[in-house]
C-alpha cells in the first residue's frame, strides 16, 4: 500500500504500522534524512513522493508556521487533521495565496512596514513566505535583510510581535544545557548567533540584534536551500552599553551594562557547550560580534567545533571575489592580485578579516615570496588614519591628528599592517596621493569617509578605479554609487555592502552597481559554506573553503558583464550560485578529510547538493501516533 493511499485511508497511523516498516526507516524511528528529505518527512515507497508526519491536530496545525497551509489544506487533510471548519471552506492553491499576499503588501508604504508584513507572514506560513521570497528575491532581499533590517533592529523592541529563535541571557548562566531542550525541533543544522555588540554599522543594539540572525537565516533558506526546520537564530544577551536602550522601558533585553573579560567569555563558552551538546554536528555562524571578541571567539573555537565568523571570513570572501572579478574587468588575470595596491579604510574585525583573506589568496597564488611581502600591498587606516610609523608622523604633523598617541592601541593582527616607511595617522586623501591605489575598501560604518578629493585623486591615476564602500546599512556607506561614478567621471568599478540603484551616466551609459555583502556573501560563504558543510557533514570550516568559494564566484560573470562593470550574476540567480559554491565546498571537505558523510558509488556531489536544497511547496500532512 502506498503512503499516498494511506493518507486517504487512515485519519492517523502509528509508527509501528506496516506502512513504516521500510528499509528506509532505521530502528523503527524516523531517520535524520531519507534521500535528502528533512526531519519529519518520509518518501512514498511507490510514487517517491514526500509526505510530512505530524503529531499535531486541530488548531495546533493551523497555528504552526511550519505546518500551516492557510487556505490550501485539501479536504482530506481538513478531515484527518481535525481542522474542518477551522479554515475558510474554499480551498485555494499557492498561486492564489501569493496574489493575495502581493496585493496586501502593495499597500505597505515604507520598507519597515513591508518588513513587519513579511514577518507576520513568516510567523503564520513559512512555506508561503519562502515561496514569495524566492520568486521575488531581488526585491525581497533588501527588505528581509540589508538595508531594511538595520532600521528594524533599531526599532526591534517597538515592533515586537512574536518571539522567533532563542535568547540566552546573563541571568541564564548555569541553565543553558537544559534550556537548549526548550527548542522544539530535534535537528538543527545551522545556528546564527550574535551578542548584538556591533550590528551592521549601527553599533551596540543589545538584544535588538535578534533581527540579524533571523534575517540571515531567512536568506539561508531562500537562497541556499537549508530547510527552515533546521535553522536556529540566537541572541546572547550579555547586556548593552547603549544608554538609549537602557533607559527605554520597552527594551526587551537585560537592562544592564555588558559583561566584560572572563565573565563574558565564560557565558559564551557555556552556550557553545550547551548547543553542541544537544546538536554535536551543528554549524555555528558568529555574527556582528565587536572587535576583539570576534577574533578571540573565532580563534578559540575554529579548530574545536564547526564554526566561522561571518564578518571576518564571509565578508572577506565576497570582497576577494569582487576584487578578482574586477581584475578580469580591467583586462588582467586573477594571478595579478599581488600587483594591486589596496587601501582599506577600517581596521576592525571586518576590515582586518577582509584583508587577511586577500593576503591568503596572494600567498596561495605563489606570486609573493612570503606573507610579509603580501602585507606590503595593503594600506590600512583606522579612525586615526594610516597604521604607520609614529616617529615619521611627528616630523610633519600637518596631515595628521594632533594627538600624541592613537585613540586605541593596535592589536597583534593590526600590527601586521603597520607601514614603517609611511607616517602614522596619515589621512586618506594624502595617502591616496602617495600610494596611488588601484582598489579602495570601506569598512568603517561611517557615512562619507570616501571624500570627493580622495576619489578624484585616485581616478587620476587609474583608468578604472575599484571603489568598494562595504558598510551597512546604505545610510552608513562610505560613499554612494552616484558619488563614486560622478567623482570618477563614470569610470568606477563599484560594489557596496547595501544595494544601490544603477546610475545614469552621460551619453546614455549606465554605471552598474554590485552588491558585495550579505546577499552575495551568503552564497559565497554563509549559504554556500553552510549548505556545503551540511551536505558533507564537515567537522570543520576551513580557510580553503572560503578561498575556493571566492574563486568560484569570481568566474561567474560573463565577459560582456565584466566589460560593463558587472562583477556578479544577477541576484535572481542566487540559488544557482549557492549550488555551485556548495558543491565546491563539498569537494574541499572531502579533499581535506573533514567530510563525514558517506557517498554512494557513482553519486555526484553536484546532484547531492541539488537534491538537498529545500524548495517551498505544500506536501501532504499525515497525522501519526506513537505506540
Amino acid at each position: 500500500m502506498s503512503l499516498l493511499f494511506a493518507r486517504k485511508a487512515f485519519s492517523s497511523v502509528k509508527l509501528g504500522h506496516p506502512l513504516f516498516r521500510s528499509s528506509r526507516l532505521v530502528g523503527g524511528c524516523l531517520p535524520r534524512y531519507i534521500h535528502s528529505l528533512p526531519p519529519g518527512f518520509i518518501s512514498d515507497p511507490k510514487y517517491d513522493k514526500a509526505v510530512q508526519l505530524t503529531e499535531l491536530r486541530g488548531v495546533n496545525i493551523t497555528h504552526d508556521p511550519l505546518l500551516s497551509k492557510g487556505t490550501a489544506f485539501s479536504m482530506d487533510e481538513r478531515e484527518r487533521l481535525s481542522i474542518r471548519g477551522l479554515v475558510p471552506p474554499r480551498q485555494q492553491n499557492m498561486e492564489m495565496q501569493l496574489k493575495r499576499v502581493k496585493r496586501n503588501m502593495a499597500h505597505c508604504e515604507t520598507p519597515l512596514s513591508k518588513f513587519i508584513f513579511l514577518n507576520a507572514l513568516q510567523d503564520r506560513n513559512e512555506t508561503l513566505f519562502y515561496k514569495l521570497v524566492i520568486d521575488n528575491i531581488k526585491e525581497m532581499a533588501g527588505i528581509i535583510y540589508t538595508p531594511t533590517v538595520g532600521l528594524a533592529s533599531q526599532k526591534s523592541h517597538s515592533i515586537y510581535r512574536r518571539s522567533r529563535g532563542m535568547y540566552f541571557s546573563a541571568q541564564d548562566r548555569g541553565n543553558m544545557s537544559a534550556m537548549v531542550y526548550n527548542w522544539p525541533h530535534p535537528d538543527v543544522d545551522v545556528i546564527v548567533v550574535t551578542d548584538g555588540s556591533r550590528i551592521l554599522g549601527l553599533g551596540d543594539l543589545g538584544a535588538n540584534g535578534m533581527q540579524i540572525p533571523v534575517g540571515k537565516l531567512s536568506l539561508y533558506v531562500a537562497a541556499g536551500g537549508i530547510h527552515p526546520r533546521t535553522v536556529l537564530p540566537v541572541v546572547l544577551d550579555v547586556g548593552t552599553n547603549n544608554q538609549e536602550l537602557l533607559h527605554d522601558p520597552l527594551y526587551l533585553g537585560l537592562p544592564q551594562p555588558r559583561l566584560k573579560g572572563e565573565e563574558y567569555y565564560a557565558m559564551v563558552d557555556e552556550w557553545v557547550r550547551a548547543v553542541t551538546g544537544r546538536w554535536p554536528n551543528v554549524l555555528i555562524q558568529f555574527e556582528d560580534f565587536k572587535h576583539p571578541h570576534a577574533y578571540n571567539l573565532l580563534n578559540k573555537y575554529r579548530n574545536k567545533i564547526t564554526c566561522f565568523n561571518d564578518d571576518i571570513q564571509s565578508t572577506s570572501t565576497i570582497t576577494l571575489a569582487g576584487i578578482l572579478a574586477s581584475l578580469k574587468a580591467r583586462g588582467r588575470e586573477q594571478e595579478d592580485l599581488a600587483k594591486e595596491r589596496i587601501i582599506c579604510v577600517g581596521a576592525g574585525s571586518a576590515g582586518v578579516g577582509v584583508c587577511e583573506g586577500i593576503i591568503d589568496c596572494m600567498v596561495t597564488q605563489g606570486k609573493v615570496k612570503s606573507r610579509e611581502e603580501a602585507y606590503e600591498s595593503i594600506f590600512m587606516l583606522d579612525q586615526d588614519g594610516l597604521l604607520g610609523n609614529h616617529s615619521l608622523a611627528m616630523k610633519d604633523p600637518s596631515n595628521f591628528h594632533q594627538s600624541s598617541q592613537r585613540e586605541e592601541p593596535l592589536d597583534e593582527l593590526q600590527l601586521r599592517y603597520v607601514k614603517k616607511d609611511l607616517p602614522d595617522r596619515l589621512g586618506l586623501e594624502a595617502l591616496v596621493e602617495t600610494v596611488k591605489p588601484t582598489v579602495i575598501l570601506g569598512l568603517t560604518g561611517i557615512r562619507g569617509v570616501f571624500t570627493e578629493k580622495a576619489i578624484r585623486t585616485m581616478s587620476r591615476y587609474q583608468e578604472k578605479p575599484v571603489i568598494f564602500p562595504l558598510s551597512n546599512p546604505d545610510t552608513h556607506a562610505e560613499c554612494t554609487a552616484e558619488e563614486a561614478f560622478e567623482w570618477s567621471d563614470g569610470r568606477a568599478i563599484f560594489a557596496s555592502g547595501s544595494p544601490f540603484e544603477n546610475v545614469e551616466l552621460k551619453g546614455g551609459k549606465i554605471g552598474h552597481t554590485n552588491q558585495c555583502n550579505n546577499s552575495y556573501s551568503f552564497p559565497v560563504s554563509s549559504i554556500g559554506i553552510g549548505l556545503g558543510v551540511t551536505v558533507s557533514k564537515a567537522s570543520r570550516v576551513t580557510s580553503t573553503m572560503f578561498l575556493e568559494a571566492a574563486k568560484v564566484i569570481a568566474e561567474l560573470a560573463t565577459e560582456d558583464e565584466l566589460k560593463q562593470g558587472i562583477l556578479f550574476p544577477s541576484v535572481s540567480k542566487l540559488r544557482d550560485v549557492s549550488h555551485k559554491v556548495a558543491t565546491r565546498v563539498c569537494e574541499v571537505a572531502y579533499t581535506e578529510g573533514v567530510a563525514k558523510a558517506t557517498l554512494k558509488e557513482g553519486e555526484l556531489l553536484s546532484d547531492l547538493v541539488k537534491d538537498s536544497m529545500y524548495t517551498p511547496e505544500y506536501v501532504p500532512l499525515v497525522h501519526f501516533e506513537h505506540e
